[in-house]
């Protein structure tokens, strides 16, 4: 136990977190039992060493971060050793990766039941099913999502501002004040780009090359997150791999399900279920026609975010593709994002249309009062005319 004290304050001590993340305001933290996934690379662990910097002096033993990648765990439960952890003082058990242990579920359910005194926060894949798939949680964890950095707090992080959120329903309203507060402090668009390319992922702030990093990143998500939590055999992964790259190049468009099955010898309905597990570990979003889902054909296939499509083929990453990737990422959070007829449209929550455009390009349009135009390569907006950097400041 000495060991992993040494270890939580040396990395409570150490941590960086330059960007306060939103939701750290949006958990209860009053919950006994608490989730927290996300996709690999957003910061998890992260987010975990800064609550308890924030919340505990660093030599505060009530307090314990554990990565369950510690060998030690393979041969003893979590319940065990949360039993030593409350029996020497401690409240709050932070632990790393929890898919890693053996019957994870069942010892934080034991855990839960023998230890009333014990909050217990945990991270896990976004490919998990907390309650879905684990029964003996239900009713007992309140589970979140960590996202990658919004272009907010990219914005926030790059230019020393402290820019706060909006909702959908102010920027609509309200867009063209909004942008005169932000202007005068900083020009968006000159950071613009930086984000589509290199923001949604904070390992960027590293110094590393940022696509080789977010490639390793990507493959870890194929071979951990997929193959071992959704327990596939190894020598599927080649398949995954192979329409991961196929949907990428093909870029946001109606997947060709027979033709996605021919090239990676499989059946449709495999490809499919494939497909949902890409979207499961944020490597792609899948859209849907109005009141469709799952396991109906989607109607267009894009990458989770543009950081994504600029690592696994450069050349092919073209501009409009990535401001609709940028804004279907931006409301994915708290909304449900559905194709609207025509290639260029969506249908936010079922009631908004929208239409990503280029603001150069407009004036080749006919502007429609029921269409609410995103527009990029510009920095303000008027009426139903609204800048689309200004959605990434949604969360």
């Amino acid at each position: 136990m000495e060991a992993f004290f040494r270890t939580h304050s040396y990395l409570v001590e150490h941590v960086h977190a330059p960007v306060r993340r939103g939701l750290m305001d949006e958990i209860d933290w009053n919950d006994r039992m608490i989730g927290i996934k996300g996709t690999r690379g957003v910061g998890k662990t992260t987010f975990l060493l800064q609550y308890a910097k924030e919340n505990f002096d660093v030599q505060d033993r009530q307090c314990l971060y554990v990565n369950m990648n510690n060998f030690y765990f393979q041969g003893r439960g979590i319940a065990d050793f949360a039993g030593d952890f409350v029996r020497r003082g401690g409240r709050v058990l932070l632990i790393d990766q929890v898919f890693k242990q053996p019957d994870w579920s069942k010892e934080l359910r034991r855990c839960y039941d023998l230890y009333p005194e014990l909050k217990i926060v945990f991270t896990g894949s976004s490919v998990m099913r907390l309650k879905e798939e684990n029964p003996e949680l239900n009713g007992i964890v309140q589970s979140y999502n960590l996202r990658g950095f919004s272009f907010r707090e990219f914005l926030n992080l790059r230019a020393g501002t402290n820019f706060q959120p909006f909702t959908l329903d102010e920027i609509l309203l309200h867009h063209e004040r909004i942008i005169k507060d932000i202007l005068p402090k900083v020009s968006p668009l000159q950071h613009f780009q930086d984000y589509i390319h290199h923001g949604f992922y904070p390992f960027f702030l590293e110094q590393r090359n940022f696509s080789e990093n977010l490639l390793k990143t990507m493959n870890m998500m194929t071979e951990v997150d997929i193959l071992l939590i959704k327990q596939i055999e190894l020598k599927y992964l080649t398949k995954i791999k192979k329409l991961f790259y196929l949907l990428a190049v093909d870029g946001p468009k109606a997947p060709n399900i027979s033709q996605l099955a021919q090239d990676i010898e499989t059946s449709r309905a495999t490809v499919m279920n494939y497909i949902k597990y890409l979207a499961d570990a944020r490597l792609i979003n899948i859209i849907y026609p109005v009141g469709e889902k799952f396991p109906k054909k989607p109607s267009k296939v894009m990458m989770h975010n543009s950081n994504l499509m600029y690592a696994i083929y450069p050349i092919k990453a073209e501009r409009q593709d990535a401001m609709e990737t940028f804004f279907v990422n931006s409301l994915w959070k708290d909304h449900t994002v559905n194709q609207a007829g025509k290639d260029l449209y969506y249908m936010v929550d079922g009631t908004r249309k929208f239409r990503i455009c280029d603001a150069k390009s407009e004036h080749k349009m006919r502007i429609n009062p029921d269409t609410i135009y995103a527009r990029y390569n510009t920095e303000v907006g008027k009426d139903n005319l609204i800048p689309l950097w200004l959605f990434g400041f949604l969360y």
